[in-house]
Order: structure tokens, then sequence, then C-alpha cells
């Protein structure tokens, strides 16, 4: 062979952390997840930049990549191989931080998610109703890349799935909940009754409620679809089109309380208990046939008494915690233990392979020759089991579904993700291939958007409820890459797919980002939830939630603001605001709100804390004053919390800053030097004042610079 034929070049992404730099050579070590190690090579235009948010500016950090390469940084470079006879070498052309320090990730400030929910709601908005009329007449399934309806179908007949509706209404919701802007929740509830009104039928005689498949919407009127249209599921009711049926309605009434989607929800409830439960084996089936409602009709084909995930589990995410978080109701609660005690019975296969089975017929006899699936896994499925479990045990405590979901954790990284490049594969063969063990690819090997989802919440709340430093790290590496590769800084909202080194796929639909499977609803699930438990259980910051219910239209006048099925009394209800004045009728063990009388909506919101809080800092501004509250420990592990805080309340420039310590048990030095030094940068104009009492040592150390006044009296509520 000729040398020239030896040789090859491929471009490609590795992830890891950083072992070594060596300025003199021009190259660093990485060390990729699973303790491979690789030698990344620095040609003089290496360029390299912070992993930016959606609406934020492009954060180049090329001058200084070499200052930025610190043992046990993570990051992703982009680069070129060469390979030779006997050689090869990896050339970064492009290095991309998701921490803008050592330890500090972007994606973990309490205002990234919520900032990215805007963003995303505000892009699906824009698309679907560009005049700002929230008329869900003019919504189309389908939407471009750029966010603009499909011309083909501009004036002619279109389908609207009643799903992708209810998806975007959930999006829509959940923005709201992050956010409290107004635009979300009038766009949630107009798509809300657009679903009542079109695409629900209520059976007065059977007492169920269901949904068509979907509409088409003519220049003269519409046509039902009653029956799914969908390739899988063609001629059949699927089950899991009228379970995500009530996934926007579910999360509209959580902020509204209207009872009319209460209703709904127990109405959908009976059809399942009426026609696809299994009362003599169990769960649930996963198609009717929708002239007799029978699940065993042979009409049904290769879906005649068949059981899968999606009718099984997919009750918990898509609607039941959020009924149940808005209605502590039993019955919800009830059904949600059935659920998780099915799957941890029937889904774990480890005797046959890591990944959980999908499919089952109605003995639960494994069903491995099924369309598309066969005895493959769905590498999102098994990650949504161990979420759903670690969610569910919150509510009933059964040690076994910790196990399992701890059990799915350990395994799913070797088999399901890319440990060279981060983030996390689509379908594969559940049992490895003989020659060389893998588990092969079926398709391709893209990373989709909801996949990277399950994996960041799955792990997220794994390490937020065990403290298990390695969940973490899983959580974060997923969540790096999600955020650094998924987000569209051009047209705006998130790609439905990339490829494996994390460049955008934009061919077929999965250039949309409307379309049957992408409707924002797991993107603003994932800002949603990925705020809850970084908040609530990671990082020890607060979060705020928004709610616009009537009084009268809640039992009791009682709003119940739990964000999440978190362990018990993990979090509190802190503060409260009614109509934008703080209100004090509220539990904040039991996380509820008893609101004052009244037919009209109003306003509320929300301040919850993690019940273990070792600082709390609160900012707030009178005029040109700022005033930084602080209670609890200052040390080491608290250090990044204080300076962040701090920073942000010097950016607005206040002309004087009052600081009440009185509450501070412990302040490390770091942390006296970290208010030392931006009362230098504040200039000579602005004052530092420290307000009534607090620790001697720290008084006088402050003192003793000349560089801060103390205001006398104690204005601290304590003993």
């Amino acid at each position: 062979m000729s040398g020239s034929a030896e040789r090859r070049t491929f471009s490609d992404t590795l992830a890891g952390y950083v072992t070594y730099y060596s300025p003199t050579q021009h190259r660093f070590g990485l060390r990729t997840s699973d303790d491979r190690e690789f030698t990344v090579h620095l040609p003089r235009n290496v360029s390299s930049r912070i992993v930016r948010n959606l609406g934020d500016d492009y954060r180049d950090t090329t001058a200084s990549t070499q200052d930025m390469l610190a043992e046990g940084r993570y990051l992703f470079a982009y680069g070129i191989t060469y390979q030779w006879e006997g050689g090869e070498r990896f050339e970064a052309k492009e290095i991309t931080f998701p921490e803008e320090s050592r330890g500090s990730y972007v994606f973990e400030h309490p205002a990234w998610w919520v900032q990215q929910a805007a963003a995303v709601a505000d892009f699906y908005l824009r698309g679907h109703f560009p005049d700002g009329t929230y008329d869900w007449r003019n919504f189309r399934t389908h939407l471009t890349l750029s966010g603009t309806h499909l011309p083909d179908f501009d004036g002619a007949d279109v389908r609207q799935e009643t799903d992708t509706i209810s998806r975007l209404v959930y999006g829509l919701s959940t923005a709201y909940l992050l956010t409290g802007e107004d635009r979300f929740l009038q766009a949630a509830e107009s798509g809300t009754e657009y679903l009542r009104e079109h695409m629900r039928v209520t059976d007065a005689q059977d007492g169920i409620i269901y949904w068509y498949h979907g509409i088409d919407v003519t220049r003269t009127g519409q046509r039902k679809v009653f029956a799914s249209e969908f390739g899988d599921d063609f001629d059949a009711i699927p089950m899991y089109e009228q379970i995500y049926a009530l996934a926007g309605p579910t999360q509209t009434y959580r902020i509204t309380g209207d009872p009319r989607i209460l209703n709904d929800i127990d109405g959908t409830v009976a059809l399942f208990e009426r026609y696809f439960r299994d009362r003599s084996l169990g769960g649930f089936f996963s198609h009717l046939d929708p002239i007799t409602l029978d699940p065993n009709a042979d009409s049904l084909g290769r879906n005649r008494s068949r059981k899968n995930w999606n009718s099984v589990g997919d009750h918990a995410p898509a609607y039941l915690i959020n009924a149940y978080l808005a209605t502590g109701r039993e019955d919800f609660a009830a059904l949600l233990e059935e659920t998780a005690d099915t799957i941890v019975e029937r889904f774990p296969d480890e005797e046959t392979s890591p990944f959980v089975q999908e499919r089952f017929h109605a003995d639960w006899s494994p069903d491995r020759t099924w369309g598309w699936q066969q005895d493959r896994a769905v590498v999102g499925h098994n990650l949504k089991i161990a979420w759903n479990l670690t969610r569910i045990k919150a509510l009933h405590d059964k040690a076994e579904y910790g196990t399992t979901a701890d059990r799915i954790g350990e395994i799913m990284p070797a088999v399901g993700s890319d440990q060279l490049r981060g983030g996390w594969y689509d379908v594969v063969e559940r049992r490895p291939d003989p020659d060389s063990g893998i588990h092969r690819m079926v398709w391709h090997d893209r990373k989709a958007w909801w996949q990277q989802e399950q994996a960041i919440l799955a792990y997220l709340i794994l390490a937020g409820t065990s403290g298990d430093p390695e969940q973490l790290r899983l959580a974060r590496e997923a969540a790096s890459f999600y955020n650094a590769f998924f987000l569209d800084y051009d047209d705006g909202g998130v790609y439905f797919n990339v490829l494996a080194n994390g460049i955008p796929y934009l061919l077929g639909t999965e250039r949309l980002k409307g379309s049957h499977a992408m409707a924002g609803y797991h993107a603003l699930e994932l800002c949603y939830l990925a705020a809850v438990y970084t908040g609530l259980l990671i990082s020890n910051d607060p979060l705020t939630l928004h709610f616009r219910p009537r009084p009268s239209d809640l039992p009791d006048r009682t709003l119940r603001v739990a964000p999440d099925l978190l362990p018990a009394g993990s979090v509190e209800l802190t503060r409260v605001w009614v109509d934008g004045e703080p209100y004090h009728r509220f539990d904040n063990k039991e996380l509820t709100v008893r609101l004052p009388e009244g037919d009209e909506p109003v306003r509320v919101r929300v301040e919850l804390e993690p019940a273990q809080m070792r600082l709390r800092m609160r900012t707030e501004f009178d005029g040109d004053t700022a005033h930084v509250r602080c209670d609890g420990v200052i040390d080491a592990a608290e250090l990044e919390k204080f300076r962040r805080i701090l920073g942000e309340v010097m950016a607005a420039e206040p002309q004087r800053v009052e600081f009440h310590l009185c509450q501070v048990t412990e302040m490390c030095r770091p942390a006296i030097n970290e208010l030392l030094f931006q009362r230098t940068k504040a200039g000579l104009d602005a004052d530092f004042v420290i307000v009534g009492c607090t620790l001697p040592d720290v008084a006088d150390a402050l003192l003793s610079t000349d560089a801060f006044l103390l205001e006398g009296g104690d204005e601290c509520a304590h003993e």
C-alpha cells in the first residue's frame, strides 16, 4: 500500500477533562468520560468560547484559551485528526467551555433555564402567531427551521394534530410558571380552549372523554380525524395520543385551577380505566379498535393485545404527576404507585439485556418482533424510567423504586452514551454484537434533543436526592452537551438532532422545529425541571414560580405550589405575593397558599427554597441603594454563590450598598476579601455600609480597612 493510501484525515469532537497543559509544546491532555486519555494539539489559529444561552451574545475567549486550560476543567474540542502509518495527531480548531471557571457551569446559574424557557416559548409564539394574536386556527403542526409555516400548506388544507397542540400548550404553560409573562399564559389558555372545543369528545352515556387524532382545517371549515393516521398507529386509537392530549391542559390547570380542565382529566382517565385497562393481567393496552373500542380486535394487526412503555409509563410525566401536584388527590397518587409498581415488576430485563424491555403481549411476555422496534432499545426511555421512578419515590417511598432507578443510572452510560464526544444516542440493539460487544446503532449515531433531556433530568434528580458525585458529573456532562450544541442562536429554539460530533443535522423532518414529534414540550419541560432540580436539590438557590388562579375555583381556596415530586421535607415555601403584595396565609411545609376570597383571577408569585439551605441571600434595590441580606454560613462551599450574587448587585452600579449580616454565623476570610475587593472596584462615590450587628471578627476585619461604614443599632429580629 502506498504512503498516501495510508493517510487519513477526519473531523471530530472530543469531550473531557483537562489533565495537563504544556505551554511550550502547545498541547494538553484530555480524559474522556470513560477514562481514555488523548493529546490535543493547539494550532496558532485555535478559537474558543464559553457556552452561551439563547438571547446572549457570543462569548469569545480565544485570547485567554491557554489560561483557561486548567487541570480538571471540562470542555469540548472540535478539530481534525491526522492519521498516517505509525502516527496520529488531533488538532483542535474550536474549544467550547461549559464552565466559566472550574466547577462553575453556566447552566447552574439560577436564571439560566428561566431565560432559555422564555426564548424557546417566544420562538413558538412568533412562528405560529406572528401577528401576536393567539388564534389557534392558524396553528400548523409543521414549523420550519427558521420558525415559519411551510409554504406548501399556506392557504391549503392542513392537518392540526391534537397532541402537537397539547404539547405546545404544555410548553407555554411551563414558560409562564417560570417567568410570569402574561403572553405565555394567554396563549396556553386559548390553546386549551381550542383543544376542548375542537378536539375533545364527551361521551355522556359512558361517562368518558376522548380526543380526536386531529382535525383538517380548510378555508370553509374543518374535518375531524377520529383514529390515528400516524404510521405506527394507523386506523387505531393509541393510548399515548390520549395521554398526551392531557399534557397541555393539565399543566394549564396547575396555574389556573380551572375546574373544567379537571373534569376533562377525570373523563379521560375514565376512558383509560374502562377501555384500555387490562383487568385480568394488569397494565394498560396500547391501542383500541376505533369502532368497537376493543384492544383485542383483529383489525388492530400488530397492535392487537399489546402493551408498551407509552401505555404504562407515560402517564406519569405527561399528566399524572402534574394532576397530583395540582390536587393532592389520592386516586392520582394510587395510579402513580400502580404505574411505578408495574414498571419495576415488568420492565427491567437485566438477564437478557442492560436495557429495559419496552413492548409486551397481553400476558406480559416480551414482544421482540413488533414493527421498527424488534429487539431494540430507545435509550431515552430507560433514562425516563430512572427519572420518573425517582420522582414517584418521593410520594411512595418504596425501596425498589430507588434500587431500579439507581441501577438504570449505573448501567446506562456505558451502553447508551457517547463517552468520547458527550451526549446520548437514540435507538440501539438491546443485545451486544457478538464480535465487538458493542450495542450497534439501529439507524444512525445522531442524538435527539429529547433523549438529552431525559439524561439531564434523570441524573439531576438522582444526584439531587442521593448526593452522589458520579451522578452529578453525568448530569453536568449531559447538560453541557445539550447547551453547547442544541441551541439555535441564529433562528431560535432548539435543534431536533445533531450528528455524533454535535453539528446540527438539518435534513428531512429533522430539519423542522415543529412536527408530529416536536412542539416545544421536551425543551420547555427540561427548562422547568432543570431549574427545579438544580436550584432546590443541588445548588441551594431559591426558585420563583407564578400562578393565576381564580380563588373560588379551588377547594377551600387552597393553591398547591409544589414544583415537582421531591423528597418529603426537602423544600419550603418561604415567601408569597398576591397581586404584587406580600401575603402571609401559606403553609411553608405543605407548600400551599390559602387565597383570599374572590371570583376574579389573582396573580400569585411564590418563592421556594431548600429546607436545609446553608446560605440564604436576598437582594433588593431602593433607588440607588442595594440591600444585601445574608443568613447562614459563608464558607468555602458557599463562596462561589456569595461572589456571584454580590457581583450581580455591583453590576447594577448602586451608590450605596447596605449589608445585613446579623444572621451570618460564619464568614471565611476569602468572603471578607471579596467584600474588600468589590468595595475597591465600586469607586469613591459608593458607600459600603454594615447595618445592624455582625460577627465581631467580621466587623473588625471590614472596619479596619476604613472602607466600610457601620450604621448603629440592631435592626435584626433575632435573639
